[in-house]
């Protein structure tokens, strides 16, 4: 049962953020393009000085019956939105999927060859692209082959992004045996026109279809993702479609900010930009959404994510304990995450690696007899600093230099400046710089100003 509630409506139950526009103006905010900082450095920093040599160093420096996360990548789409600025490529047909997923569970084998023993997994996800694109018997297929090399450890979980309009029952009972325990499902928006101009045509019954699905075979955790900066998109429009992802209950939701970048994403050419909302408006599009899920009980996670408050994100949140990385903010502990597939980013103690992003590219090198590493970076100790510093500003609105022993003056040093930059913004007592939940917005600019290298604004998106 939706319940309806007008723009109005929540006008009065919380207090309009108008009085600081002004002040956000001034900062920046709505001219600024800033990385959304799920890793330091950012991606564009990477280099070729990071190879398969130093991929493989670094998966033999894992513990002996460690923990290990691994993200498998399947860029392969039934159809390609619009919207969208992920690593892609479509394919009506099943010889592309079945060859790229040979390949994949060669680049396992080679994976596994080289970790030591004991090790399991905390987390597995897959992504994508489509995953529920494969078949069901490919989906036990490759479930099977990870669970021969990497098991799964107490307590892991397994997240799976699924396409409403490219799931039936034999997959998600495929899912259900592999031990899926969290469905990953991309809402947008629910709105017929704005689906209709951004290439992506997903009604609210198909999704609820989907959940119910899920639902059947006992998987009870359900991740939700909706965009708002959409074209055509209004309050009242954002009001009506959260409303309808409030109906099928999400443990959690992910309320990204539409990254219009054509410049990286040539399909994005397709998305006419006179209706695209300004950064003020967007502004505004966040913040009714945001109400409308804290209003329903949610607990807001970062600056972008909603959870239930017995989901392990709200838990992690208020433990102190919540973390950030490529698939956004996580509960996960463990140090390590392994990338698989084309495009797919490794997060080592010692620093990132990145696959080759074309597909032909990274089928060449595994079959080649390879790793596909083609660049990363290798972490100095001054980027283990402001990366742990971006991400305790990203997690917990606030960083203190008593949590880096050793280093306290030098940390001091850099909050000093931040605070210095957003005088009035922010409040630092020459220890901890805290941000104050109506400058939230504000986070990825303060993020930027702990960031110590050079920015091209071409290659990101809106700081909200």
């Amino acid at each position: 049962m939706l319940i309806c509630v007008k723009v109005e409506e929540l006008a009065k139950v919380y207090p309009s953020r108008m009085e600081k526009r002004t002040e956000f103006s001034k900062l920046g905010l709505f001219d600024a393009h800033v990385p959304r900082y799920t890793s330091y450095p950012t991606a564009p920093h990477f280099s070729g000085d990071v190879g398969p040599d130093t991929f493989s160093h670094w998966v033999q420096a894992v513990p002996e019956n460690g923990q290990v996360s691994l993200y498998l990548h399947i860029p392969f789409c039934r159809r390609l939105c619009w919207f969208c600025a992920c690593r892609t490529q479509g394919t009506q047909s099943g010889a592309p999927v079945r060859g790229y997923l040979d390949t994949l569970k060669v680049e396992i084998d080679m994976l596994a060859a080289q970790l030591a023993p004991g090790i399991t997994l905390s987390r597995m996800h897959w992504g994508g692209g489509t995953p529920t694109l494969l078949t069901s018997e490919m989906i036990t297929e490759l479930a099977d082959h990870v669970a021969a090399v990497l098991p799964f450890g107490p307590n892991a979980e397994f997240s799976v992004e699924i396409d409403p309009g490219e799931i039936d029952q034999p997959r998600v009972d495929a899912l259900a045996a592999a031990g899926m325990t969290r469905g990953s499902i991309g809402v947008q928006d629910f709105d017929p026109a704005i689906q209709k101009t951004i290439g992506r045509i997903q009604s609210y019954e198909t999704t609820a279809r989907a959940v119910d699905m899920l639902r059947a075979v006992g998987v009870t955790s359900l991740n939700t993702d909706i965009l708002f900066g959409l074209p055509g998109q209004d309050r009242e429009k954002i009001t009506q479609s959260v409303q309808k992802l409030l109906s099928l209950g999400p443990d959690r939701v992910a309320l990204y900010g539409y990254a219009h970048v054509p410049w990286m994403a040539r399909r994005q050419t397709m998305i006419p930009t006179d209706l695209l909302p300004k950064p003020e408006e967007r502004l505004r599009l966040f913040e009714t959404a945001a109400r409308l899920f804290e209003w329903d009980g949610y607990d807001a996670i970062g600056i972008d994510h909603f959870a239930r408050k017995d989901d392990g994100l709200a838990i992690a949140r208020r433990n102190g304990t919540l973390r950030r990385n490529f698939q956004g903010y996580t509960d996960d502990t463990s140090d390590t995450l392994i990338g698989l597939g084309a495009s797919s980013i490794s997060k080592f103690p010692q620093g990132y690696a990145q696959n080759a992003p074309v597909t032909s590219a990274y089928a060449g090198l595994v079959r080649g007899g390879g790793m596909a590493t083609v660049k990363g970076h290798a972490l100095t100790q001054e980027d283990l600093l402001r990366g742990r510093l971006i991400e305790r500003l990203m997690c917990d609105f606030k960083a203190s230099a008593a949590q880096f022993p050793g280093h306290e003056d030098h940390v001091s040093s850099i909050l000093r400046k931040v605070a210095n930059a957003f005088e009035g913004a922010v409040k630092f007592d020459g220890n901890t710089l805290k941000i104050p939940a109506d400058a939230a917005p504000l986070t990825r600019l303060i993020a930027r100003a702990v960031d110590a290298y050079h920015m091209d604004r071409k290659g990101h998106a809106s700081a909200i």
